[in-house]
């Protein structure tokens, strides 16, 4: 049994087999998906799709993304969302300098708006940085010295003085299919190096299809794929490394119930 901690059901990409998607999720092993909102105008839509299926879960916010087309949502919007019984986390937010597509002004309004959220619903928040290390750091400093707050920095593809910053904080380190790339040799040594304890694995579907389905659209079930490679990377096996990973989810994603079948790791 495995979790997938990170995709985007409510995408166009899913629209014509959603049911397809989730039920071969299940045949692989995921016991818990959690769908991100991108854009808290849409939270509706993601919100139904949780609502839809008992093993599915929703997080509300903004994606830096989108920031510019959201700059005036408050926390107090976040924070009444949140209270729905299917939404286990705030975000995603973040930073994203590599296409910029809302000013960066606007990004960080919307990342530390989601904090207070998160800081004040007590759900974890789900971080998306590229290309923004070190402002991405220095808020998240900033922001814990105001008051502590959960976190999750999704997607890991950063150096890895954000990972080692990131467990100083107390945040957790979530690797997608990016990890299984011939490529990512950095990030598997980022992957090796950090605490077992802080580990995630996430599909962050439809994108970033692990190997041996990379170039494809991607779906929960491949999460499988990248837990493989995130045990072997860590000289585990994949049993325990889904054990381990899954005890961790459960851990953050304190709101989801944890099924009878599903233990927690020694």
């Amino acid at each position: 049994m495995i979790v997938d901690s990170h995709c985007h059901l409510d995408f166009p990409d899913f629209a014509e087999e959603r049911d397809a998607v989730v039920a071969r999720a299940r045949t692989a092993g995921v016991v818990r998906m959690v769908t991100i909102n991108t854009r808290f105008r849409q939270f509706d839509r993601v919100r139904a799709i949780a609502e839809s299926y008992d093993d599915v879960y929703c997080s509300v916010g903004t994606h830096p993304h989108n920031a510019g087309e959201e700059p005036d949502v408050p926390a107090a919007d976040y924070i009444a969302a949140a209270d729905h019984p299917k939404v286990v986390a705030i975000g995603e937010a973040g930073l994203d300098y590599h296409y910029d597509k809302a000013p960066r002004d606007l990004q960080a309004q919307s990342f530390r708006t989601q904090i207070a959220a998160a800081r004040e619903t007590g759900l974890p928040l789900v971080i998306h940085t590229r290309e923004a290390e070190a402002d991405t750091e220095a808020i998240l400093r900033d922001e814990m010295a105001k008051g502590r707050f959960d976190a999750i920095l999704h997607c890991f593809s950063s150096k890895a003085g954000l990972a080692t910053a990131g467990i100083e904080l107390g945040l957790y380190v979530s690797f997608s299919g990016i990890l299984t790339f011939k490529r990512s040799e950095e990030i598997r040594d980022v992957a090796a190096a950090l605490p077992a304890d802080r580990l995630l694995v996430e599909t962050d579907a439809p994108y970033l299809a692990p190997v041996p389905y990379r170039g494809k659209r991607n779906e929960p079930a491949y999460v499988v794929e990248t837990a493989k490679v995130l045990a072997e990377t860590r000289g585990v096996s994949y049993d325990e490394m889904a054990r381990r990973t899954t005890d961790n989810f459960f851990r953050l994603f304190s709101k989801i119930p944890r099924p009878a079948e599903v233990s927690a790791a020694p």
